[in-house]
């Protein structure tokens, strides 16, 4: 696989999880020089800090009580930094602290995760078996006040900050929800959130399920220990092949682009799983399949649906476009950029959008989606979306095994294989 530049997330814009901002970075970035570029596109309007200098210099003069200057050095950039996107952020030392930490995949809050959309702050999942989901809060509710205070699209970080909270505290949620007349009050008590990000279950006639809600640090090991315990369900028997696997990415937010990548490697034997584009050098670059597919062919049905955002969206276009697998569900999300952490001074730091990512195809889904090749109805898909149910009780799942078990993806596969190496040649 190709090197890969520092620490890269491919995440959802906020997570409402306690004190973490952003889940699982894998590496820790070098602060480093700003590009020449870009250098030189920041110095231009210097006459800008004039209105600056005129504003800060009323404030320190008139404001009713004294202002501390680092109050008025973190306020300027966290305005600016926010008026980026909605994936980018200025971390203080206690935010990126608790960023680093949460590789540990346990946190502190209501383990929700919300993002700017439609100028709304929705939810766009929660995490299973958290305070959230345990209370009925759905992927799509759009979060209109905590404690009852509306929040707004351009102040995400504080709206994630009022969740936060000391475990065994309550906060309360008011959430607008589709087909529902009135909005609905959520009182939730703050806890501690474990992520558990791959399970696994065998499926009827030697096909398994396999569900992934995120993209950690320990997702691509969580998922070979899970897939041998399919094609070994019984400790010291004999080695029975899986025949196909239903991969749920339902509600998975992303996380972690080397992840992500790893899991999309895992079903690949070769070629380009994601590429990037960005200002700079260390922001553009291509990713790649290593030799050796996890299901050696064996036909491979991908769920999702509106939840299923950024990293997911990449292991599955990757997937559809390699012929290797098909999508059923609903569309996904559709975030198709990629966040750089990067250390400031005094334990800060920046997460700041530095690439768009594409798919094998060379297409964007950024504010898009995806589209899945079979598309089923929320009343389908829904069940597995908003708490873990058993599969055989999912209809999205039983659709997909019924879907393996009549169109023999693995001969299609090996034809489109087939084809590729054909082309070529």
């Amino acid at each position: 696989m190709t090197v890969r530049p520092h620490i890269l997330l491919a995440a959802v814009a906020g997570i409402a999880l306690g004190y973490g901002l952003a889940r699982a970075p894998q590496w820790l970035a070098a602060p480093r020089a700003v590009p020449a570029d870009v250098a030189v596109a920041t110095a231009k309007p210097v006459a800008s800090h004039q209105l600056l200098d005129e504003v800060v210099g009323r404030i320190r003069r008139e404001y009713v009580r004294p202002v501390p200057d680092q109050a008025f050095d973190q306020a300027a950039v966290k305005g600016v930094v926010a008026n980026l996107d909605p994936h980018s952020a200025f971390l203080d030392a206690a935010e990126y602290d608790e960023m680093r930490a949460a590789t540990t995949g346990s946190y502190t809050g209501v383990g929700i995760e919300v993002a700017v959309q439609d100028g709304r702050v929705v939810v766009v999942t929660p995490i299973e078996g958290s305070p959230a989901a345990k209370a009925g809060v759905h992927a799509g509710d759009i979060v209109l006040a905590v404690n009852d205070q509306p929040v707004t699209a351009d102040r995400l970080d504080e709206t994630i900050g009022r969740m936060r909270g000391v475990t065994g505290t309550q906060v309360e949620l008011a959430i607008d929800r589709k087909g529902e007349p009135e909005p609905l009050l959520f009182t939730l008590e703050r806890g501690e959130v474990h992520v558990h990000s791959v399970r696994a279950q065998p499926l009827p006639g030697g096909f398994g399920y396999v569900r992934i809600t995120q993209f950690s640090d320990s997702t691509p090991g969580d998922l070979v220990q899970a897939l041998s315990t399919l094609v070994h369900p019984v400790p010291q028997s004999a080695f029975h092949p899986l025949r196909g696997l239903v991969l749920d990415l339902r509600g998975n937010p992303g996380g972690v682009l080397e992840s992500a990548v790893s899991i999309a490697d895992a079903f690949l034997d070769s070629g380009v799983i994601v590429r990037a584009d960005g200002r700079t050098p260390e922001s553009r670059f291509e990713m790649s399949a290593t030799p050796g597919d996890a299901l050696d062919g064996q036909p491979l049905v991908v769920l999702v649906d509106g939840g299923s955002a950024s990293g997911s969206e990449i292991v599955a276009g990757a997937l559809r476009d390699h012929g290797r697998a098909t999508l059923l569900g609903e569309r996904t999300f559709g975030k198709g950029s990629v966040q750089t952490v990067i250390p400031l001074r005094d334990g800060q730091a920046l997460k700041l959008t530095t690439s768009l990512y594409f798919t094998p195809s060379g297409t964007s889904i950024h504010e898009r989606g995806i589209e899945p090749d079979i598309a089923i109805g929320p009343t389908a898909a829904g069940p597995a979306r908003h708490a873990p149910v058993a599969p055989m009780q999912d209809a999205a799942v039983l659709t997909a095994l019924q879907y393996l078990k009549d169109r023999g993806l693995g001969t299609h596969y090996a034809a489109v294989k087939t084809t590729s190496a054909a082309q070529q040649r």
